[in-house]
């Protein structure tokens, strides 16, 4: 089969093209802008657009499928030129859905958790030896793509995004999976430029429930009042968790398991914890025994940005980590303080999403900074023009997010110049971000932290 992808550069879009041209179609596919990770892997696998830009010349009618991303506009002269054509046209998470339509389909939703759940699940099923096709929005240690696609695996595990399917699809992508197994990991209003109320983004989980097969089974967290509201309309079997029980021995946290032993972890914080109960419950319900599922993940180390520990050494970690919504951002800011009591906190947190960056929306962030000993704000006036929102004096990020002492910086220079004057040990430093800081590098905090 021949297949093009429209806005080839995406993270998950590029992924996907590697998925298919591994299973043997012919890929080709464009983009008016490809960055890193996406170019080397592209190039590597032989299927990188030789030029930059929109070419419509490249499809034709011998296509079997045009596959859409994201990134392009509605307008977009290759997708005219398909419609055109009357060449079939899927959005990524359609061509995900027909690909996986024979397999028993995992899908893990929620406002956050997804990736560090998925990942779980994908690291215990390749550690006791279960072959399974999957979607994941991180790169995961052991794994050379996000997504895996075969003929012969007989499950799919997918990462279930609330977010919009593509440019002529304004339907959330989790509603086009249909799973057998579902997780809802707790909800927290998020993307704003697309559901303006919160019912208006809760509507969109009641109608992922609706969408589990029959005879399927949902997984909740039983801890978040808006998830428990949600699932009372669930007709499937269901099951509730909440954080799994665990002891901190030395800055180190250990699961307990129900016959009483201890499990060392790699990862730690309480929403960690409420993860690590949502992927035990799956595998569980895959078939896999709780011996085997705690030998497995005692070995787990995290998804990439996700407490991603990029330094340490004696008396200093130093972590990044993609937290971006408020409910993310209090977690991981909390889990780091329990973990390591005993240490300076600095955290240091970029307004980077539409969400964050929206003075309707910045108030949800209160007290999420709270348990930080050192906190800054990265506030990007670039940042805040791409998104076409109106500025906001630092005066009145300080407010919303209730910390008179916060530091409010907004360029790259100013950062490392802030990184610099607390690094005062025991530390421990977070970077956290859905961004990159205005570019910046391990190398710059090499300088810093070497």
């Amino acid at each position: 089969m021949r297949v093009h992808f429209i806005a080839i550069g995406g993270s998950a879009m590029h992924n996907l093209a590697i998925a298919m041209h591994r299973k043997g179609y012919q890929v080709s596919g464009s983009d008016d802008e490809i960055f890193e990770p996406s170019r080397s892997r592209l190039e590597k696998e032989g299927i990188l657009p030789k030029n930059v830009g929109w070419r419509p010349e490249m499809i034709t009618s011998d296509l079997d499928a045009i596959i859409l991303g994201m990134h392009a506009k509605a307008d977009n002269p290759e997708l005219i030129q398909a419609q055109n054509l009357g060449l079939q046209i899927f959005s990524y998470p359609e061509f995900l859905y027909e690909q996986s339509k024979t397999k028993k389909r995992v899908v893990i939703g929620g406002s956050h958790g997804k990736t560090t759940i998925t990942s779980m699940i994908l690291h215990v099923l390749q550690e006791v030896g279960i072959e399974a096709d999957y979607m994941v929005g991180a790169q995961l240690e052991g794994f050379d793509v996000m997504v895996r696609l075969t003929e012969t695996a007989e499950w799919m595990i997918m990462e279930g995004d609330e977010y919009l399917t593509s440019p002529i699809d304004r339907r959330p992508k989790f509603l086009l999976y249909h799973p057998h197994i579902a997780v809802i990991s707790g909800i927290g209003w998020d993307h704003v430029n697309v559901f303006p109320t919160f019912d208006s983004y809760l509507e969109q989980f009641r109608l992922f429930v609706k969408s589990i097969e029959q005879g399927g089974t949902l997984i909740y967290c039983e801890t978040d009042p808006e998830v428990v509201k949600i699932v009372q309309i669930a007709s499937v079997e269901k099951s509730g968790y909440g954080v799994h029980p665990a002891v901190i021995k030395g800055n180190k946290t250990f699961a307990r398991c129900e016959n009483g032993e201890i499990v060392s972890l790699n990862v730690f914080g309480s929403h960690n914890l409420s993860n690590l109960n949502a992927a035990r419950l799956v595998c569980q319900k895959m078939g896999i025994s709780a011996d085997d599922f705690y030998k497995a993940i005692s070995s787990f180390k995290g998804a990439a940005r996700r407490l991603e520990l990029l330094f340490e050494s004696d008396k200093l970690h130093v972590f990044r980590d993609f937290a971006h919504a408020p409910s993310k951002l209090a977690a991981s800011v909390a889990a780091l303080k329990m973990q390591f009591p005993d240490h300076q906190l600095l955290v240091c947190f970029e307004l980077h999403t539409y969400s964050s960056l929206s003075e309707q929306f910045i108030d949800h962030y209160k007290d999420s900074l709270e348990p930080a000993d050192v906190a800054a704000v990265f506030y990007d006036p670039h940042a805040v023009a791409i998104k076409k929102l109106s500025l906001m004096e630092h005066v009145r990020i300080r407010k919303a997010f209730n910390k008179e002492d916060l530091i409010v910086l907004s360029d790259k220079a100013s950062l490392l110049q802030f990184l610099k004057e607390n690094n005062k040990r025991p530390l421990v430093t977070a970077l956290m971000s859905s961004g990159s800081f205005n570019g910046l590098t391990k190398t710059d905090l090499e300088a810093i932290y070497d």
